[in-house]
């Protein structure tokens, strides 16, 4: 796996496993018609008008049915809107959000995580709310003003995005199909995989066992990048060390350790560990390892222990194992899960109307997270159960995915993916002592002063340091110092030098508040 591409795979290849939260029976008698449950009570004389919006992953059998019935719901609260629901397989939707934009396409509302966030945001796609959130949605601009997290979706002065307020940490733990393991007699100790070293080991007894199955499809980079305790800026290979206190920006194919990853890279791949088609594998990763057509992974506190993963085989298990416990990682953002408004919008105050009884409506927010009782959930008790025949991988609606950046913490129901104190125990997580805040959180890079030294350095790594990253290249130290001497002569350092005059801004307004 690339390090450009490991941060939206780990935080967002993952989410596409996540369940919805459930429904503790807001929608009365499930024999009863949907439509009974719904009471017109604000009449409205607005034109009708669609909203679309977008979300990533596959689109889930119920969907269009429930939206009816949020169309219908919100129409008696007395807006007059109907919605047209797309989503784009996860493989494929940020670059094609990028495209769509370029285009100059129209729609109302689509789903975004960091790096997409800010290419997006740089370049105007999304539209500006200062004025527009707190006339349309006051609740909602209320909360965020009680978080204090509309700082990471600022650019430029302008809000260009609706940030979520889950409390999370995705610091990376291996994982393994420990069934197979167990029956080829490999054994490991609780949490007793922590470094790249024991992956390594590990990998190759799992090959050796099972010589024809796909082992990982994960590149080196990832594990060294935790190790080194680099923060990733989600900008163009670009970061800096969690310990500088200075915070220079670097480059990462600049760094020893990059030498190091494509190293063990090079080795898994020649073993046969590393997947030949990682390279251009657009699957899912998420769906791989739960429909075990991978025996390893890497993913998140949320999945290694709290929640159901979601197995297609209940004779599937896994173990996990923290990797480099005592190493400092950034806490999610809030911009981890995020909702926007494109520019070219037409509704965008009956959008915002929308969000804001999202926010206070909780009669709402069930049937758009949950949809229908008795259709897409069923309840044990007040937990939040499947329909007899369904589970996460067989969802009609509830794990629909994009839905994060929804979800209303004082909303929060228990399921069967997230029983009891989840949440609870996720925030909990998140503030241990090696789980911090980014000093840099807030801070949206643009690329408007460098796009062209910016397209040759993206074009440099998809044809070179890709192969890199992923041990295709026969001379490893030979092949980066012509790569990083390619990266020097495109305009690097023009690069580096913008981006830490932004860095330095950003820094330097966040210590006069």
């Amino acid at each position: 796996m690339s390090f450009f591409h490991f941060q939206r795979w780990f935080v967002l290849g993952l989410s596409c496993l996540v369940m919805a939260w459930g429904l503790s029976g807001c929608l009365g008698n499930r024999s009863a018609d949907i439509h009974d449950s719904f009471t017109s009570v604000t009449p409205t004389d607005e034109p009708e008008a669609t909203l679309k919006f977008y979300f990533g992953g596959e689109k889930k059998a119920a969907t269009d049915e429930v939206w009816a019935a949020v169309s219908e719901y919100v129409k008696g609260k007395g807006l007059n809107v109907k919605f047209s629901i797309q989503f784009i397989p996860w493989p494929e939707y940020y670059e094609k959000l990028l495209v769509m934009a370029a285009a100059g396409d129209r729609w109302d509302l689509n789903f975004d995580s960091e790096g997409s966030f800010r290419q997006m945001a740089s370049r105007g796609s999304y539209m500006a709310l200062d004025k527009l959130l707190p006339e349309y949605a006051p609740s909602l601009y209320r909360k965020y003003q009680m978080d204090g997290n509309l700082r990471s979706t600022t650019m430029n002065g302008d809000i260009v995005g609706l940030p979520w307020s889950i409390k999370m940490n995705q610091r990376p733990y291996a994982g393994w199909r420990v069934d197979l393991a167990e029956k080829a007699g490999i054994y490991r100790a609780p949490d007793s995989v922590k470094t790249v070293e024991d992956v390594d080991v590990l990998l190759q007894e799992l090959k050796d066992a099972y010589p024809d199955s796909k082992v990982s499809r994960i590149t080196a980079l990832p594990f060294y990048v935790v190790r080194e305790e680099w923060l990733d800026l989600g900008f163009h290979g670009l970061g800096i060390d969690m310990n500088d206190p200075e915070f220079k920006v670097q480059a990462i194919e600049q760094q020893l350790f990059y030498i190091e990853a494509a190293q063990m890279s090079k080795k898994w791949y020649e073993n046969k560990i590393l997947s030949p088609d990682s390279l251009i594998d657009r699957g899912d990763s998420a769906e791989q390892w739960r429909n075990g057509k991978v025996l390893f992974t890497l993913t998140s506190h949320e999945w290694a222990y709290a929640a159901d993963l979601g197995f297609v085989d209940p004779n599937y298990r896994q173990q996990m194992s923290l990797l480099y416990p005592d190493k400092k990682q950034m806490n999610r953002s809030p911009i981890s899960n995020v909702l926007a408004i494109n520019r070219n919008s037409e509704h965008p105050e009956l959008v915002l109307r929308f969000l804001d009884m999202m926010e206070t409506d909780r009669k709402l927010y069930d049937l758009v997270i949950y949809g229908i009782e008795g259709k897409t959930y069923e309840k044990d008790g007040e937990q939040v159960i499947y329909p007899d025949n369904l589970s996460l991988s067989t969802s009609n609606y509830m794990d629909w995915g994009g839905q994060w950046a929804l979800w209303n913490p004082r909303f929060i129901r228990s399921t069967e993916t997230y029983p009891g104190d989840f949440w609870g125990e996720e925030a909990r997580f998140a503030e241990l002592p090696m789980n911090i805040d980014s000093p840099l959180e807030g801070l949206l890079l643009s690329d408007y002063a460098i796009s062209k030294e910016v397209e040759k350095r993206a074009q440099l790594y998809e044809n070179l340091g890709r192969s890199i990253e992923y041990g295709l290249v026969s001379d490893v130290e030979k092949e980066i110092t012509a790569y990083r001497i390619k990266q020097q002569d495109s305009g690097l350092d023009v690069v580096i030098g913008e981006i830490q005059r932004q860095v330095n801004l950003y820094l330097a307004s966040t210590q006069s508040e």
